[in-house]
């Protein structure tokens, strides 16, 4: 008996910029490119207008200027995008309890596990219900894929962008695949391709008719089997509900490459407070701390420190990481500093003032304790607001609010000024402002929900 196509692959478009576009009026229709501004920014997400001009994710943000240099470069807004996640993956657990997320915009369901679907008309009725959910909660559009494995759902969801519903019916999977680049097969990415091509191998019936024994040869003895059964449309791949989470991380790439060593040190410090504040926020904890340094000249280094217990104590974490500096040459210069918390629990250590003082007494015996410059200065300043020029408050595409014009969203800003687009997303495109940068009557604000709560969302019998 033939599997039904109970897999559904949930892709939002353009997530990122889509949400932008949907925020403010004036961009829709528009390119817009969201991203890493800086010089060694890079685009996390390009609107399908953008992309006409070949503006794609993870590519420079320099190119991504070079090639649409009249789009709109925005800055991401990740806790509004997390919130919008939310709903979405709210619906997708309605269908089932089966639900792999795999990122803010894309997750798997096994629509069988809830019952939601069993057949070809039952899959493709939930998927197009999904679809009309996920526009009426949040105002986005998504893309859905329907297959009976991971790997088909996913290639259906593609064929199915932007805005669509595909359906891969059983019995048509080999002659679907067949004609597609072997990069349409999961675990092939460029050098895996590039290496399948010098062999002459170019689509997934040439990896057929190359044969089992081939690939091994080529791709040795996993890598080759595992790619010899995906071409043959098998994938065993079960949805996994939960991913449980094995680290806890945040970096920063600067736009300039930082010499002084004092402020790599309140660097470091902001990125533990940053780190930790994620920590708790997923009800967690860790014993190992992981200091993360890129130098220079693009050599990174590594370095860790298992404490006594698990902690969630921004203080063990900061001095943790402080020492860990200690044992790095910045020399030269540092382009990026990160700071993860690993070997996770849901508990912390009891005894966190003891080993707070622990942690300062082995700096202390160590000849090597934190420069008191760093300390106090840490002290005296916010951690959001540390080495932040006064112009910098006014972050492309972020929300503010002035006293008498209301809402609307930063432009830009430079030279002492703020450019701002008074708009909201159910307004008219908006008009624009300047101010100073440092007018009383202007402030940050939270992003504005992109639909109206009226009552309750569809109900689907």
């Amino acid at each position: 008996m033939r599997k039904a196509p109970t897999i559904l692959h949930l892709d939002m478009d353009a997530f990122y910029a889509s949400a932008e576009q949907a925020s403010k009026p004036s961009l829709r229709g528009k390119a817009v490119v969201v991203g890493g501004l800086g010089p060694r920014g890079v685009v996390a997400t390009a609107s399908y207008e953008a992309r006409v001009f070949g503006v794609h994710s993870a590519m420079p943000m320099g190119q991504a200027r070079r090639l649409a240099p009249n789009a709109a470069y925005l800055v991401p807004r990740f806790g509004f995008y997390k919130a919008i996640s939310e709903q979405v993956m709210g619906l997708l657990r309605e269908l089932s309890p089966l639900v792999e997320p795999l990122s803010l915009d894309e997750a798997f369901v096994d629509l069988e596990a809830g019952g939601a679907a069993w057949d070809d008309a039952s899959a493709r009725l939930v998927g197009a219900r999904l679809r009309g959910d996920i526009r009426a909660v949040t105002g986005l559009t998504g893309s859905v894929g329907l297959a009976a494995s991971k790997m088909l759902a996913k290639i259906a969801s593609e064929q199915a962008k932007p805005d669509g519903l595909v359906v891969i019916e059983p019995g048509t999977e080999r002659a679907l695949l067949g004609p597609l680049s072997v990069r349409t097969l999961p675990g092939v990415g460029p050098a895996t391709g590039d290496h399948l091509r010098r062999a002459g191998i170019h689509t997934v019936d040439e990896i057929v008719e190359a044969g089992e024994d081939e690939l091994v040869r080529l791709l040795g003895k996993a890598h080759g089997h595992g790619l010899y059964a995906m071409a043959l449309a098998r994938d065993e791949r079960a949805v996994v509900a939960e991913r449980e989470a094995k680290s806890v991380s945040v970096e920063d790439t600067y736009d300039v490459d930082i010499h002084d060593r004092v402020r790599v040190g309140l660097e470091v410090q902001r990125l533990a407070d940053r780190c930790v504040r994620r920590l708790r926020g997923a009800g967690l904890s860790g014993r190992t701390i992981v200091l993360k340094v890129r130098r220079y000249d693009f050599s990174t280094l590594t370095r860790s420190e298992t404490l006594r217990g698990p902690t969630d104590d921004p203080a063990v974490v900061r001095e943790a990481a402080l020492r860990l500096l200690e044992g790095v040459d910045s020399t030269g210069g540092v382009r990026l500093l990160g700071v993860g918390v690993t070997g996770l629990a849901d508990f912390t250590q009891e005894d966190l003032f003891a080993q707070a003082a622990e942690a300062a007494e082995a700096a202390g015996a160590a000849g090597e304790g934190v420069d008191h410059a760093v300390e106090q200065a840490a002290d005296d300043v916010p951690a959001e607001e540390r080495d932040v020029l006064v112009e910098r408050r006014w972050v492309a595409g972020h929300d503010v609010r002035h006293a008498q014009y209301g809402h609307g969203w930063v432009q830009g800003s430079g030279l002492g000024r703020v450019t701002v687009r008074f708009e909201t997303p159910d307004s008219e495109p908006g008009r624009v402002r300047t101010f100073l940068v440092d007018d009383p009557a202007l402030e940050s604000a939270d992003p504005l929900p992109l639909v109206e709560v009226t009552g309750a969302r569809p109900h689907h019998p």
